[in-house]
């Protein structure tokens, strides 16, 4: 479907995670412009994030968030060099992962 941009850095044994999914988000609840009838809803529902086997993230969002969410976090454990998977799953079945490297 979109992309995930994954950004993580260890520093001091501690390793910041910043990643952009780009996805539309929709609540369910807006109408469309030209035809007045209400855009489905379509939107994560869930976000992960692994390294070394080990879930360091899980988040339950809704149709709540915006387009395009940003997440960011942060957790122990990694090393710089380790390697990060994003992944996500949406209401409709839609999913998409990426992996990064720990700088």
């Amino acid at each position: 479907m979109g992309t995930i941009k994954v950004r993580a850095k260890e520093s001091g044994g501690v390793t910041a995670v910043k990643c952009l999914i780009s996805h539309p988000m929709e609540g369910g609840l807006r109408k469309d412009k030209k035809t007045g009838k209400v855009i489905p809803a379509h939107f994560i529902t869930e976000c992960t994030a692994e390294t070394g086997g080990k879930t360091v993230f899980t988040a339950m969002l809704s149709g709540g968030v915006s387009k395009n969410p940003y997440l960011s976090f942060k957790f122990k454990g990694a090393a710089k060099g380790d390697m990060i998977k994003i992944k996500w799953v949406d209401n409709k079945g839609g999913s998409d992962e990426t992996e990064a490297k720990i700088a």
